[in-house]
């Protein structure tokens, strides 16, 4: 096989699954790079997953037979090293968020346009077995005409400050709103289109943070919390559908729900940040019966979109976790916090076509049949 180079920049604890995935699973891609801000960790993912180079973030942008690098950086670093990418010539494939403005987002689309490369972004667990069988169990009208839809993530914050860099917790990519509810949105929109208007009030308990744990390096610290921890939302959607998504990092444990109701049933889907999960539909005799997978990737598959990309560079065709999806999901996102700056309704500029169904039957490592 013809296979898709690429490399990766950022090598901290997301890397792992990516790269467990991209050298193990994916026959159309090969790693040929990893590099890091510290070296030190680029070489250990380097000896982990048998990657032949590890270097800097300047010398892996200068490799010529990389066609695909993946921006796995920090939040606040994404625009900057996404800028860089293009810049190199290489396509693009980013963790979420994009950016964290207006302006960087439509910076990348820019210059990706001018470059003639491709952009693609986090999240791809849409392309995993749970939320492709409810595509398909909507579009085969299981449930009816579907009109709203409820999402929910509530959790903590890591607020043991165990993390070594838990003061980034409390910083803007970290937020519930650019961190979990990207998987919310990212399954709205594979099932009922473009957003069309959205209305939102975020905000925070507290607005500092004082470290009560003694194990913690952070113990007796006082820290600012600089995005809001808690959100809600109303999305209205082209197709008429109207869905409620709240989204908290205020909270403790993980408490995750997605549920579509429909004219003739409501379905219970899967955590939309896992690949399966139960999916379950009552109809109007209370009867609650769980539906079989139809897709493949069960497992976590994170990468799996830029297996996508690098079929679509392959054989032309579009790929799906693409830019036009991230773009309109990062003004969701922007738009649900003007609302609640404004008190009022905002509309959406941009329109994303939904992607296109995963195939079924998939064979093992395969893509496309």
């Amino acid at each position: 096989m013809n296979t898709v180079k690429v490399g990766v920049i950022g090598c901290g604890h997301i890397s792992r699954i990516y790269l467990e995935n991209l050298t193990n699973l994916f026959e159309i891609v090969e790693v040929v790079a990893c590099a890091d801000l510290y070296e030190d960790a680029a070489k250990r993912r380097a000896e982990e997953f048998n990657i032949p180079t590890y270097c800097s973030v300047e010398e892996i942008l200068l490799i010529p037979e990389i066609d695909i690098l993946v921006n796995l950086t920090v939040p606040q670093a994404h625009a900057e090293v996404s800028l860089k990418i293009l810049e190199a010539g290489k396509h693009l494939y980013s963790e979420k968020p994009l950016a964290l403005n207006r302006e960087d987002a439509e910076a990348i689309l820019a210059l990706a346009k001018v470059k003639n490369r491709l952009v693609g972004c986090a999240p791809d667990v849409f392309l995993g077995a749970g939320i492709q069988t409810v595509k398909k169990i909507l579009a085969d009208g299981w449930i009816g005409e579907p009109y709203a839809a409820f999402g929910q993530i509530v959790m903590g914050n890591g607020y043991d400050a165990m993390h070594p860099s838990f003061p980034s917790l409390l910083k803007p990519g970290w937020d519930p709103l650019f961190d979990m509810a990207p998987y919310y949105l990212s399954a709205f929109i594979n099932f009922f289109g473009s957003i069309n208007r959205v209305a939102g009030m975020a905000g925070n308990v507290q607005e500092r943070f004082t470290v009560t744990n003694p194990k913690s390096a952070f113990f007796n610290q006082t820290l600012p919390i600089e995005a809001p921890m808690h959100a809600s939302a109303v999305l209205e959607f082209d197709s008429g559908v109207v869905a409620n998504l709240q989204a908290s990092k205020a909270s403790f444990g993980y408490l995750p729900k997605l549920e579509i109701y429909g004219t003739e049933g409501i379905l219970q889907a899967p955590d939309p940040n896992f690949f399966s999960g139960p999916i379950l539909i009552q109809k109007e005799n209370q009867e609650i019966k769980e539906f079989p997978f139809t897709h493949s990737y069960r497992e976590d598959t994170r990468g799996i979109g830029i297996a996508d990309m690098a079929y679509a560079l392959r054989s032309g065709r579009e790929h799906r976790a693409n830019d036009q999806l991230a773009h309109h999901l990062l003004e969701a996102t922007f738009g649900i916090m003007e609302s609640s700056e404004s008190g009022q309704y905002v509309s959406l500029q941009t329109k994303v076509k939904r992607p296109q169904p995963m195939p079924l039957d998939l064979k093992y490592n395969v893509l496309d049949n």
